[in-house]
């Protein structure tokens, strides 16, 4: 496909055409001083294979403090030209949008719906939102006859937990005012770590990775198995790493003092904090990390200490992110400073060792990545990986929206084939056991025992029950199910994760690794498991035909629309793996505390029972590493 990813900012716009499946750039432009008021024109400059005039940009006839849409208006049409010319055709058109609030976890087809969410999030990102907006709805008119979809830097990041959401104020002022953490910049956060696993040889759902995205703007994020856990950047990305500008983490109280001294107003202080602080601040030379290393290297300590605050707070989140995982796989910088800065990387991985994560200095020091390439930092016997990957923010927009206007006859459209609706289970808190883990709790030679075949082929609950023994309390009589397992595996609600008092991560079944541990009772002996309890991550079983049917291949991540059967009451379930083998049967598995959220009660406590509820896939997470 060829799309015109479109990036509409506050005072200017880039725009780009580029092949999804090749990455190929066949042009574009800039506009800048887009709707400045001071006189001065707002000025063109064409880019790629359609530079015009040397680099100099030139006046727009539109005029000074031309609008959005009056730039867009001058400017598509010779991008139509051009386009003509090369005999090439534009599939549709992608925007940036910078703020997508709750509403959107995917790139969106962009309609009135969509146009409306977007505006109503304006005080979410007042510089952003109505650009993008103005940007949207003139192009929309001026290419009406393609598809336009919406990309937000805030979707790859709504797979957050709920803990990593939340600020420690009241919840009703939170709800009221939307204040949550969003994050930002998840399309480069995406496509480096794709990137990452493809060049480490992994399924990007096997790896844990923190991917450092450091330009003028800065954010970290842990990438656990796929997916954002983690982000710096908060509700604004004003949160966080000390950045360009940008102040980064900051006590509320020197706000608040700022504010009662008189000598600042709230725009003022707006201003001191997204624009004179960070390293601009700190060095007092500008934000350009270039220009501040060379001073720091002539002798200058406010240079030098901008650099050391600038890594010092990038090692504490890189060390954070790894706590929170458990472990980290990958190291991944990316961005202006981060493909380019030798120094800031060399100062980021200091005392890493312990971590496993070693860094090459000669193979840093050579370091320097352009579009598309990748450079190793880390020595041979470094167990973590240290990478340098070029961003391509433009390239993974372009690839959300292919994948989304691939799929859209595939999956979504409620004709009565597609909606055909998916068995519910509810599987309640469980363990699958080891032969020696049998023997140990029943005896020796001790034998599972039948008490009810599941709707899984081959599984069934067994009549042995065990007690789980927390830190906290204890659950005593948890079902126990067959066959047995090459390892030990206990499946939990978060309401029994309190109530024992562990933190159990949300992992796919049979995905145990750093998971905590827990005490086994049974009528012979007991047994300290030292990993093993998960809350499972919501799943459809499938077989292949099933797949083909809804379009979807194992492992991919779906919506799925839940009825409940008693009170006829929707839910949406987000984020729901797909897993499809031939030993499976179609059904959908939540745990009890989903079910209770979707008014689904079960038949039978304490094994896996259907509950009468059915499910409607509604859609599939667009993955645009499938298309790299």
């Amino acid at each position: 496909m060829h799309v015109l990813v479109i990036n509409c900012g506050s005072s200017s716009i880039k725009a780009e055409v580029v092949n999804t499946e090749s990455g190929r750039r066949h042009g574009g432009f800039v506009v800048e001083r887009v709707g400045e008021r001071d006189g001065a024109a707002t000025a063109l400059r064409w880019r790629g294979p359609w530079a015009e005039r040397g680099e100099d940009p030139y006046p727009l006839e539109a005029g000074a403090g031309a609008d959005h849409g009056a730039a867009l208006a001058e400017v598509l049409p010779a991008i139509r030209e051009r386009l003509t010319a090369a005999e090439l055709t534009l599939d549709g058109v992608v925007h940036r949008v910078v703020h997508g609030g709750e509403h959107f976890a995917d790139p969106a087809r962009i309609d009135a719906e969509v146009e409306a969410a977007i505006a109503a999030l304006a005080p979410l990102a007042p510089l952003h939102n109505p650009a993008n907006l103005a940007g949207i709805r003139a192009a929309k008119q001026l290419l009406p006859g393609l598809e336009h979809v919406a990309v937000f830097d805030t979707a790859f990041h709504q797979t957050l937990p709920r803990r990593a959401q939340a600020y420690a104020i009241p919840r009703e002022l939170a709800v009221r005012h939307g204040i949550r953490r969003y994050g930002f910049h998840g399309p480069s956060h995406a496509y480096v770590a794709a990137r990452a696993a493809e060049h480490l040889g992994e399924d990007i759902r096997d790896l844990r990775l923190i991917t450092c995205h450091l330009g003028s703007g800065c954010s970290v994020c842990a990438v656990e198995y796929g997916r954002s856990v983690e982000t710096s950047m908060g509700m604004t990305p004003l949160e966080g790493l000390a950045m360009g500008t940008r102040s980064g983490d900051l006590d509320p109280g020197v706000m608040l003092h700022l504010l009662r001294s008189g000598e600042l107003d709230v725009d003022g202080l707006d201003e001191l904090l997204n624009a004179r602080s960070g390293l601009a601040g700190l060095s007092g030379v500008g934000n350009d990390m270039r220009d501040i290393e060379r001073r720091a290297a002539d002798g200058d300590e406010d240079c030098r200490l901008a650099i050391h605050v600038f890594a010092h707070r990038l090692r504490k989140y890189i060390g954070a992110y790894a706590a929170v995982m458990g472990g980290v796989d990958g190291i991944v910088f990316t961005g202006g400073i981060g493909q380019h800065s030798a120094l800031i990387r060399h100062r980021a991985c200091q005392r890493l060792e312990y971590l496993g994560a070693r860094l090459d200095e000669d193979r840093n020091r050579d370091a320097s990545v352009e579009t598309g390439e990748i450079a190793e930092l880390s020595a041979d016997h470094s167990r973590v990986r240290l990478l340098a990957i070029a961003t391509d923010e433009q390239l993974e927009m372009a690839r959300e929206a292919a994948a989304l206007l691939a799929s859209l006859d595939k999956v979504g459209h409620h004709d009565e084939d597609r909606a055909r609706p998916i068995p519910i289970a509810i599987s309640a808190r469980h363990v699958h056991l080891t032969p020696e883990v049998v023997a140990a709790l029943f005896g020796e030679g001790h034998e599972l025992t039948l008490r009810k075949p599941l709707s899984q082929p081959g599984q069934f609950a067994c009549e042995e029950t065990v007690d789980l023994i927390g830190p906290k309390r204890s659950i005593e009589r948890v079902r126990v199910l067959g066959p047995v397992r090459p390892r030990c595996q206990v499946e939990i609600s978060r309401t029994d994760e309190f109530h024992l008092g562990i933190d159990a991560p949300v992992r796919a079944s049979g995905d145990v690794a750093n998971s905590p541990g827990i005490t086994l009772r049974g009528p012979k002996g007991a047994v300290q498991l030292r990993e093993g309890v998960i809350c499972a991550w919501r799943h459809i079983h499938m077989t292949p035909d099933d797949a083909a049917h809804y379009g979807v291949v194992d492992r991919d991540v779906v919506e799925v629309a839940v009825n409940s059967p008693t009170t006829g009451r929707d839910l949406v379930f987000g984020d729901v793996m797909v897993r499809v083998s031939p030993k499976y049967a179609l059904e959908m598995h939540i745990d009890t505390d989903e079910a209770n959220a979707a008014d689904l009660s079960p038949r039978t406590e304490g094994m896996l029972v259907l509950t009468g509820g059915a499910a409607r896939l509604t859609k599939r997470k667009v993955v645009a590493s499938r298309l790299v």
